[in-house]
């Protein structure tokens, strides 16, 4: 696989997400319990022989570059080749911000020349898949095709969230609609693209913003030979809140779409030194995923734990997400909620109360309680759901002690604390 370079975009915000994207890009979004959203796709790129890996980021990079590195857990430690994290930069030629996925490309263009690739591989970093890319490369060679489009199934009620596209039986695309409200196409554009190199830099010349809009659909218009390959693995866009949840609480079924356990596609990522899962007399779980550094005392059903969260004893997680580090003190229940790292709930406090059913003009919240992280609970809090509380929220931020349904606390910045 020499001749094809992957590209990933993993520039989103995630608005969508709200507090849990505040801070990081979604392709650095915890997930499963101790990996990150872009995991998947480094992993697919190391299976797949893909030795040659640009990373587009922007929103919020830090975290990103921490986790990638080197590129070690993906075997792209390399001389020749390895993970190159690509950011925006400012010259007299450049204007700095990307403005789309094109013209992220576009702006790193030079850096794709270097390595004289034969076709350029465009992934999304923000979607949680497990993809073998050859077939796709074969598919593209075998139909001489000027670029390929990954497609999938969806529901037609999801039709609305994703560009549809309509296909020939030859596998020809007819039409691309983005995000279409109503619509007859049942394949979805997965964010995955197979590019012949000369015919992505004919088109890149054109400064294009978008890579669906600007550069797809017009080759498709243009009755360029762009065709689709359909794939029938797993595939989640997570990025909204109920995906992201839903496709989190997938995991702890008895027989889940998505496999983290199969060997023979191990899901790679840089592992925290952390010890073993600690058990204490009265801890009780059930269909649930505990994460290394884990301390329960108290009961946890069907939630997902990552490294280092302590579950103080008659403290009780329901159905819940509950990201690094976070402490759930004795007595204390969460139930129905996200809950980011470093967060605090108080002894006896409840997170996720009623039913999430009062949710006009919340309804991005699905029903859930979501909290951003460092947000310190006080004893004896009570938090309705929907509601959602920013990066570090304060005791001060639930007027007696309570949070009612339908609420939104805005994120505290750091300067803030420094000019109280």
């Amino acid at each position: 696989m020499r001749d094809v370079l992957a590209l990933i975009l993993s520039g989103g915000g995630g608005e969508p997400l709200g507090v849990l994207c505040d801070e990081r890009a979604v392709s650095a979004l915890p997930f499963g319990g101790k990996y990150r959203v872009i995991d998947f796709v480094l992993s697919n790129c190391c299976h797949s022989g893909l030795t040659r890996v640009g990373v587009l980021a922007q929103h919020s990079p830090a975290s990103l570059n921490d986790h990638i590195g080197a590129g070690r857990p993906w075997d792209l430690d390399r001389r020749n080749g390895g993970v190159t994290i690509l950011q925006p930069y400012q010259t007299r030629q450049h204007t700095g911000w990307y403005r789309g996925t094109a013209d992220a490309i576009a702006q790193n263009w030079d850096w794709v020349e270097e390595h004289r690739p034969e076709r350029v591989l465009v992934l999304s970093g923000d979607h949680v898949v497990r993809m073998d890319y050859r077939p796709l490369i074969a598919a593209h060679i075998q139909r001489d095709a000027a670029v390929t489009v990954a497609v999938t199934q969806v529901p037609a009620h999801e039709a609305h969230r994703f560009g549809m596209v309509q296909i020939e039986r030859s596998g020809r695309i007819k039409s691309i609609e983005e995000k279409p409200q109503r619509t007859e196409a049942g394949l979805a554009n997965m964010g995955i693209y197979l590019f012949e190199t000369e015919r992505l830099a004919e088109m890149l010349r054109a400064r294009p913003v978008d890579m669906v809009l600007d550069v797809l659909r017009p080759q498709v218009a243009a009755g360029h030979r762009v065709f689709a390959h359909e794939f029938t693995g797993y595939w989640e866009d997570v990025g909204t809140v109920a995906s992201y949840y839903r496709s989190n609480l997938e995991l702890v079924r008895p027989h889940p779409r998505l496999m983290l356990h199969d060997t023979r596609w191990p899901i790679l990522t840089r592992d925290e030194e952390r010890p073993p899962v600690w058990m204490g007399d009265h801890a009780s779980v059930d269909d649930s995923l505990i994460a290394n550094g884990c301390r329960v005392e108290g009961r946890v059903r069907r939630s997902i734990l990552f490294p280092g969260v302590h579950v103080g004893p008659g403290a009780e997680i329901h159905e819940s997400i509950v990201m690094a580090d976070t402490h759930i003190e004795s007595g204390a229940r969460v139930d129905h909620a996200i809950l980011d790292k470093y967060v605090k709930v108080g002894i006896g406090a409840q997170v996720g109360l009623g039913d999430g059913t009062d949710a006009h003009g919340l309804e991005w919240l699905a029903g859930l309680t979501v909290v951003g992280k460092d947000t310190w609970l006080p004893e004896g809090a009570q938090v309705h759901r929907p509601s959602c509380i920013g990066v570090g929220g304060r005791y001060e931020d639930l007027p007696g002690n309570e949070l009612p349904p339908g609420s939104i606390v805005r994120s505290r910045r750091w300067y803030e604390e420094m000019t109280r």
